[in-house]
């Protein structure tokens, strides 16, 4: 069981507007490891998050949709945490502390645009379905290990309780280089490494693999922008 290890206290609210069916989800999450998340989705695509050490609301809008804010979202985040970590408390107690469930992650290794040689680009690394968070990830160039230009993003929840997370790595593309996403978690018996190369296909071919790419990673951008490249990603099928 997960409840243990972290508890969501999730609210749904399903309403229609010309005819169209809408989910706004809320997700409350805490941990004996201290981790925090409150979170807020409106159709599968995060709208908002709590960031605890600022003490603050963070909009995740896209920059083209009206702004929306959040006055006393911090101070009502504490008020679900408490709830969450007595509860979590009972549980445990309840279920005589029983060993964690986990999850190992699924990775993927895309660039983010059409790949030139000598143009800078950015390749992202998509790991999924994860559970306890966080991963590690490390990144290699030719087996050398690279950290100029890496970044990792906090982790997210899904649906079904599980995470995702990615990392990104600033390059630019030459002739035979050989790239590797190395994923470090707990349900990992050894660390998973996928491999990316510097080859450049037809164009029409690697558009196509850069919107496959982007399709997977629907749920970190917007209501509009997400459902765009979704179409896009189900052509690559």
């Amino acid at each position: 069981m997960r409840i243990p290890v972290i508890i969501f206290l999730s609210s749904f609210v399903i309403y229609t507007e010309a005819q169209a069916s809408h989910e706004d989800i809320r997700s409350v999450g805490c941990s004996d490891a201290a981790d925090e998340e409150d979170v807020k989705d409106l159709n599968g695509d995060e709208i908002r998050y709590i960031d605890f050490n600022k003490k603050e609301a963070v909009s995740t809008l896209p920059e083209f949709a009206d702004p929306i804010n959040w006055p006393g979202s911090y101070e009502n985040s504490l008020g679900h945490l408490a709830i969450c970590k007595n509860d979590l408390g009972v549980v445990k107690k309840a279920e005589k502390n029983p060993p964690p469930e986990k999850d190992p992650p699924q990775s993927t290794v895309y660039p983010k645009d059409d790949v030139e040689l000598g143009k800078e680009n950015t390749l992202i690394c998509f790991v999924n379905n994860f559970y306890p968070p966080p991963v590690k990830v490390k990144w290699t160039k030719n087996d050398r290990e690279v950290k100029e230009g890496v970044t990792l993003s906090r982790y997210y929840p899904n649906s079904d309780f599980t995470f995702r997370q990615f990392s990104t790595l600033s390059f630019t593309p030459e002739e035979g280089d050989i790239y590797a996403c190395t994923v470090e978690h707990t349900a990992l018996n050894e660390p998973q490494t996928k491999i990316w190369e510097s080859e450049v296909s037809p164009r029409a071919g690697v558009g196509a693999t850069a919107f496959c790419g982007v399709g997977l990673t629907v749920g970190f951008l917007g209501v509009a922008t997400g459902t765009f490249f979704l179409i896009k990603g189900n052509n690559c099928n």
